[in-house]
């Protein structure tokens, strides 16, 4: 199956499908989603990026992102990918969105209305190796030293993304 993704305006007004490969390459903007899941003692699951994947590979970045489907609901595609990526599900709520456009390796280029959505969960994930070839719980202090001394271990919208959604994720204990 070929993912598309949805094309939107700056409003998040949909205007579109395309390729999701091909709306990288284009650089047109697009519906993407950033999910952060934290445990109750309010540590962070990360995964690193498998190598094989086609952009960012070998980065750590924030529990899951993705794109949602022509049709489908931002939140529940970013349950979708929970599952797939971390064999995990729990309720989530969005917080926040942000828009960035940054250039990637390999010609392509991220323009996104990135949706940061939240879950609390203790079950143990159980990553897909095609998507995370490693995860780890980490406290918001040990990850601002480590981003601070290697920026370039992360995604390029991690930073940009991670600080407000921590600031958030209480909303998350809220959720049925």
């Amino acid at each position: 199956m070929i993912e598309q993704v949805v094309l939107v305006d700056e409003t998040d007004k949909e205007i579109g499908h395309m390729e999701k490969l091909a709306a990288h390459h284009a650089g047109l903007l697009h519906r993407a989603f950033s999910v952060f899941v934290f445990n109750t003692k309010g540590e962070l699951l990360m995964q690193r990026r498998a190598d094989g994947k086609y952009h960012s590979p070998g980065l750590w970045t924030n529990t899951c992102c993705g794109h949602p489907r022509p049709g489908e609901r931002t939140v529940q595609a970013a349950g979708r990918r929970l599952m797939e990526e971390m064999g995990l599900s729990c309720a989530l709520l969005e917080v926040f969105h942000f828009r960035y456009d940054a250039a990637l390796e390999g010609g392509l280029r991220e323009n996104e209305l990135d949706h940061v959505i939240v879950g609390v969960s203790d079950r143990a994930p159980v990553p897909d190796p095609h998507e995370a070839s490693a995860v780890r719980y980490v406290a918001r202090h040990d990850l601002e030293q480590e981003l601070a001394a290697h920026p370039e271990r992360f995604t390029v919208w991690f930073p940009l993304c991670y600080a407000r959604a921590w600031d958030m994720a209480h909303l998350a204990t809220t959720v049925v």
